[in-house]
């Protein structure tokens, strides 16, 4: 994300409306866009192939069929990628460059393993009781590991700050997955819902190829130093954990209202609750702009900030240490307050839009009852997780994991206990979740700035440890040398 952010201040150091606006745009693309040509494509898809036509349970089987594809994907690539991008990082630190391919072989195998021993079971359960066809079935789990797949491999080319060469990845794959949907079903005359389903699940795969294909040719050589990249598993195991933890935090809740007896069960495998979940997928979108935000005007600007920091804490002075110190910290808590001013105007007019215009357009009932209280809960979410970022950035990995735990934690038992409550509080547990976890990180990063001195410098070894056998005590005997003297 810092590279974002470096590009972003040539951007905006130029103080015209034009690169204002390019700045904005540029942000947009390099974070959200990939995920909204992928939506772009299932409703051209949907209303090209007459997808309203389909029968009630064969469109509810496919929908239902894309939301686990996913949700689950996120949740089993969240544990391992952000370890996998630090050990990129710190080898394209050190210039050890053929440590990269063992890096991308062994992340690779890793997450399909997880999300194998995961899906496995689930689809052999589904073709026992949902008496769905194999090859259907089969097509399900390839699109699941190919979305895992894109996943796992836009770590390793936004480090490289590839942003633009995946969105064109989305891009292309997606009109390659249009086309061969209406290749499928007009030409080769697939029913509706599997000419789709096969179509993204070779997009899929078409988007994880090439991200795979551009890293790689970055790094020609390999080291084979397999073990290293799993001894970053065993260290930086706080890591793996708060990161799945806020994964599964963002979707815990989803979980909770999935077995409400309202819920709904499709071929006695898939379940889900339709209310609840288009009202978290609009309260997303709400405050979706955070992420654009939040690189746009916190990153880039607190990126340099950290720099010069340590910058001085390597070679500066005491006085330029506590003056960089102090600056840093000025700088991140006006860029967080910046962000939720700015943020908060933001959700207010999309909410306010969406308030008038989806009752219209038939999102109605229920799911707008849901919708404000949950509206809340994701603004104060993205915040959370600004912030936990930051966490990151002082390698604050134990308040990351007390972090997760809260948001996880909170939202599963607030989840249950606002499920008893009218409809209007049904995201009250996410909000509460989120609100606890922000508040939280908020206190834990000013504790950070009180006992930085003290992490920085008496954390640290002056040398380096190593494994072997202790050497002999003894370092000079005066009889010794005197015997060899004499002769």
């Amino acid at each position: 994300m810092a590279g974002i952010g470096v590009q972003l201040n040539r951007i905006f150091d130029k103080h015209t409306v034009t690169s204002s606006l390019y700045g904005i745009g540029f942000s947009f693309v390099n974070t959200i866009a990939p995920m909204l040509v992928v939506i772009g494509c299932l409703l051209a898809m949907y209303e090209v192939l007459g997808f309203d036509t389909v029968g009630y349970l064969e469109r509810e089987t496919f929908s239902s069929s894309i939301l686990y594809i996913f949700i689950f994907s996120l949740l089993t690539t969240s544990p391992f990628n952000s370890v996998l991008s630090k050990f990129q990082t710190d080898r394209i630190y050190e210039q050890r460059y053929e440590d990269i391919r063992p890096c991308i072989y062994v992340g690779t195998l890793t997450n399909l393993t997880l999300s194998s021993l995961v899906a496995i079971p689930f689809y052999i359960y589904a073709v026992l009781v949902s008496h769905l066809p194999v090859y259907y079935v089969f097509t399900t789990y390839m699109g699941y590991l190919g979305l895992t797949l894109t996943f796992s491999t836009m770590i390793y080319n936004s480090i490289l700050k590839q942003y633009k060469k995946i969105t064109m990845y989305f891009i292309y794959s997606m009109v390659v997955t249009f086309l061969l949907s209406l290749f499928f079903y007009f030409l080769l005359g697939f029913s509706i819902t599997y000419s789709m389903l096969l179509a993204l699940t070779i997009g899929f795969l078409l988007i994880a190829s090439m991200e795979i294909a551009n890293v790689l040719q970055y790094f020609p050589t390999n080291s084979r130093r397999y073990r290293d990249v799993l001894h970053y598993y065993r260290v930086y195991w706080k890591l793996i954990a708060s990161n799945f933890l806020y994964t599964i935090g963002l979707f815990i809740h989803n979980f909770v209202y999935w077995a409400q007896p309202w819920h709904l069960v499709v071929r006695d495998t898939y379940v889900s609750n339709q209310s609840y979940d288009m009202a978290s997928c609009i309260a997303m979108f709400t405050n979706i702009s955070a992420s654009v935000l939040f690189i746009s005007r916190v990153e880039m600007h607190f990126h340099d900030r950290y720099k010069d920091y340590i910058e001085a804490v390597i070679g500066g002075k005491l006085d330029s240490i506590e003056k960089t110190k102090k600056r840093m910290f000025r700088g991140l808590s006006s860029q967080l307050l910046s962000l939720t001013h700015l943020q908060f105007i933001v959700s207010v007019v999309v909410y306010l839009v969406a308030m008038v215009i989806l009752p219209i357009t038939g999102f109605a009932g229920m799911i707008m009852e849901i919708y404000p209280q949950l509206a809340i809960g994701y603004f104060l979410s993205f915040l959370m997780y600004s912030e936990m970022l930051f966490l990151y950035y002082f390698d604050d990995l134990t308040g990351a994991v007390i972090n997760g735990v809260i948001f996880a934690g909170i939202s599963l038992v607030g989840s249950i206990i606002s499920s008893r409550l009218p409809a209007i509080w049904y995201g009250l547990g996410f909000t509460a979740a989120s609100f606890s976890a922000f508040t939280f990180s908020y206190f834990r990063l000013r504790w950070i700035e009180k006992n930085l001195d003290s992490h920085v410098f008496c954390r640290g070894t002056v040398l380096k440890q190593v494994h072997w056998d202790m050497p002999d005590s003894e370092v000079y005997n005066i009889n010794k040398t005197k015997i060899k003297a004499k002769a």
